[in-house]
């Protein structure tokens, strides 16, 4: 049975948003998930505020870690996604067989991606079903010039 949807989903989901993969570490290696609730939300110091549902295991690494990358995909770099639209069976990491970069810091990047940023976590608040972290840009380059994936939805009340 098909849920009929408000008259506003549509609309909501046309709000563009980009495709990232944001990765971090923990003892076992990376971790990472595909983001598209980004956004720069300061300048000084420069801001991301990144959306994470409440749910998602991947939500105490990256609160333990404390930073995380986003590597910012384009057309060329579309298929890097692929690995993480899929849940990986235990023991495996999305991450093998692509190559990777790595910051300063040692938190791994997509090297194949447009750009990359590298984020120190700074406040975190619960909203609706998802966290949104806080992350003030820390380091980062542009791999090669491009533009950035523009992702819409169908609707904006689900992935």
């Amino acid at each position: 049975m098909s849920r009929e949807l408000p008259p506003f989903a549509p609309a909501l989901g046309r709000i563009p948003s980009g495709l990232y993969v944001v990765s971090s570490r923990t003892p076992a290696g990376a971790i990472g998930f595909l983001a598209s609730f980004v956004q720069q939300v300061g300048l000084q110091p420069p801001t991301l505020a990144l959306a994470v549902g409440q749910e998602r295991s991947i939500l105490d690494a990256l609160r333990a870690e404390r930073r995380f990358t986003l590597s910012l995909l384009d057309a060329p770099s579309r298929g890097l996604m692929a690995a993480f639209l899929k849940r990986q069976p235990p023991g495996k990491s999305p991450f093998e067989g692509l190559e990777l970069g790595h910051s300063e810091t040692g938190l791994p990047y997509l090297s194949g991606a447009l750009a990359w940023l590298e984020c120190e976590l700074s406040g975190e608040h619960p909203l609706a079903d998802h966290v949104v972290l806080f992350g003030e840009v820390r380091a980062g380059a542009m791999l090669r010039e491009g533009e950035p994936l523009v992702h819409l939805r169908r609707n904006g009340l689900g992935y």
